[in-house]
């Protein structure tokens, strides 16, 4: 018996929708990684992108547990010397919520160029309203 292995050409990517309110971040984005990775499907393989496209609404109203509201942190670095910036969850929430929920799925993806184009299939909106409807997603 052989191993199957998926080719790029034989993938057919399906779109998948996902409502944040009131799940919990991390809970949330392991299924979100795991969708765009392909480790759902049977014919999953991990050298080729088997993954699906996902659409995240309502990523203002996630859920944290803890202290992590006032804890967490996030670091960006402009690349020039004292460049640091530090930002608490809190203002980025109330600015760009989005960038929460990308940035975790992110760290739970492989740090690789495959890992890069998977990351481009996660489209996050912070309202209920998305412009993907012509791709009939399927609500999880």
């Amino acid at each position: 018996m052989k191993t199957y292995l998926a080719k790029k050409e034989t993938v057919q990517p399906k779109w998948y929708l996902i409502d944040a309110e009131g799940q919990v971040l991390g809970r949330l984005a392991v299924k979100v990684a795991n969708i765009i990775r392909g480790r759902n499907k049977a014919t999953y393989t991990p050298h080729v992108d088997t993954g699906d496209f996902v659409i995240v609404i309502n990523a203002s109203k996630i859920a944290l547990t803890g202290k992590k509201e006032e804890v967490t942190e996030y670091m960006s670095f402009s690349g020039y010397v004292g460049g640091e910036k530090y930002r608490k969850l809190t203002e980025v929430r109330a600015k760009k919520p989005e960038f929460i929920i990308m940035q975790a799925v992110k760290g739970m993806l492989p740090k690789n160029y495959i890992a890069r184009k998977m990351l481009t299939k996660l489209r996050v909106f912070p309202g209920a309203e998305h412009p993907h409807a012509a791709q009939n997603p399927i609500k999880l």
